[in-house]
Parts: C-alpha cells; structure tokens; sequence
C-alpha cells in the first residue's frame, strides 16, 4: 500500500505539485487571496492550560500582530477556547465552532478570500496537513505557528513561526 504522502512526493517528480508543496490536483485547495492560520491549542494539563499555556495564549496576541483575522476556529474544546480566548478578546471576534474530525473543506469554505484562524489539536492538524498537501511536518507542538497564505493565483507559501511561552 502506497500512501499519500509517498504518492505526493512522487507527482512531485513528475511536476504536479506545486512549489510550496500544495498537490494541483489535491482533495482540498486554498481560494486565491486567502490565509489559514492553524495553530494547536497551547501548553495543558488535562483538559486545562497550565501557566506555561495561558501565557502562550496571550503571547498569541503578539505574535499575530499585523496579521489580520477575520475569524476564528477551534473544536469546540475547552483548552483550544482557552488558547483562542485572548487573541478573540484583542481582535473583538467571537469564537466560532467547527466540530468535526475533518475541518479543512469548511475552513477552506469560510476563509476564502479570508484570514482565518484555527485552534485544533494534534489529530485534526495533522489531517488538515495532509488534505492540503503541506510538507511534514504539520503544526503539531505546543508553540507552532504555521501560517499558509494564497495569492491571487491560488499559489499557496507557507510560513512557519514559533508563540513563546514565556511566563510574565
């Protein structure tokens, strides 16, 4: 059995994928003149973030200025809200919820030609990474940032950044 990220690889050879790594004829692609923000919910013990979490998640604040955000995604899970909650409070945008295993069609449905961000956890983050054809690895440590911007021609470039947890 072959799996999809070999058969990437190899169209890649072959020149059906593009240069950011996103497959032409892949299940999902980006709108043109659209970004997706996906981050994984911040530092946590249990269902809660630690101190450690909660300052990743104001940190959150910083390391998107400049950015826009037209809204934002989680879950629907506690610590992904609690990640999500002051970067909400600084834009003045309601969370919003997408619970389902597979959020890339909808994210890439509500985000065209939008900024949106999502919250997720290491599952669903790794499926969205996967549904969009990105280079490994996905956004799945406590700290990543990765932030895929299309342009008006739908080329999509991928910019990988880092939140501090530093305490205050």
């Amino acid at each position: 059995m072959v799996s999809r990220r070999r058969i990437i690889r190899m169209a890649a050879g072959f020149g059906l994928v593009g240069a950011a790594g996103c497959a032409l004829s892949g299940r999902e692609r980006m709108a043109p003149n659209s970004r997706l923000i996906v981050l994984r919910h911040a530092d946590r013990a249990g269902e809660v973030l630690t101190d450690k979490g909660e300052a990743r998640a104001r940190a959150l604040v910083t390391a998107l200025e400049g950015l826009p955000v037209d809204a934002i995604y989680t879950p629907g899970i506690h610590r992904n809200e609690q990640t999500a909650a002051p970067l909400a409070a600084a834009r003045g945008l309601p969370l919003e919820t997408l619970s389902v295993e597979d959020p890339t069609a909808e994210l890439i449905r509500r985000g065209a030609g939008r900024s949106v961000v999502w919250v997720g956890n290491k599952n669903n983050l790794a499926v969205i990474w996967d549904t969009l054809a990105q280079p490994d690895p996905p956004p799945v440590d406590y700290g990543d940032l990765f932030i895929l911007e299309s342009d008006a021609t739908g080329r999509v470039k991928l910019e990988r950044r880092r939140v501090p947890a530093e305490r205050g």
